[in-house]
């Protein structure tokens, strides 16, 4: 199955407002691809929308979230369904500061339906780190039957390696995420043989049409595993 698990939608600040329901799940769909997730930055309010698109153009929709860290480390996280994912957006939403978003600066933060019509804007801050650990994260996610990952650890920013320095154990994950700019996965992964014992996921974390799916990905288990079925 090939698979895009790390998208944003116009609802990220950094989110190209082109990055609409339609226009991603279209995107995906052009580009082959069978299961996409929208990830924005720790919130899933777009989620829904897109999977309607989804169901009419045969693209499986993941609910999905990128949540990040007080220690400033973004964490992917997935789930089997919308509403676990609305449970634990809502704890995340609990968990960050009380910032007031600057569309000037940061980007506007667009709710929209699956007829890419704008029906609401976030004013709270979505790209702020929570107050929660990584470790905090993990354990909200896990309790509710998600899935979660360290995201891009190949990247000097926002990155479990970069931040930590090391994947802490208590962490218990099989798995972790690589951005599409490692060409290869068996070679990033020999290069670092602390990582040899994670799966890999490789997305495009993508805030631009023109980088849905940029590398084709398939993945290497049912989508059920992610979330230990």
């Amino acid at each position: 199955m090939k698979y895009d698990f790390h998208l944003h939608s116009a609802l990220s600040p950094c989110g190209d407002t082109d990055m609409t329901p339609n226009n991603i799940v279209g995107m995906a769909y052009v580009a082959g691809v069978e299961a996409i997730a929208i990830t924005d930055h720790n919130t899933v309010g777009n989620v829904r929308a897109a999977q309607l698109v989804g169901e009419n153009l045969g693209v499986r929709v993941l609910a999905g979230m990128e949540i990040e860290t007080a220690e400033e480390v973004h964490v992917l996280t997935l789930y089997p369904t919308l509403e676990i994912a609305e449970e634990v957006g809502k704890v995340i939403y609990e968990h960050l500061p009380p910032i007031k978003n600057k569309p000037e600066i940061f980007g506007h933060q667009y709710y929209m339906n699956e007829n890419d019509e704008i029906v609401g804007e976030e004013e709270r801050l979505l790209i702020s780190p929570t107050t929660l650990s990584i470790e905090e994260v993990f354990d909200i996610v896990r309790d509710a039957g998600g899935f979660a990952a360290p995201a891009h650890v190949d990247r000097h920013s926002y990155s479990v390696l970069t931040n930590l320095g090391f994947i802490p154990e208590e962490l218990n994950t099989k798995w972790i995420e690589v951005s599409y700019k490692v060409d290869s996965i068996e070679e990033y992964i020999g290069s670092r043989p602390d990582l040899a014992k994670y799966k890999v996921l490789r997305n495009s974390d993508a805030h631009y049409l023109k980088d849905v799916a940029t590398k084709e990905n398939f993945l290497p288990c049912r989508i059920e595993e992610l979330f230990g079925k």
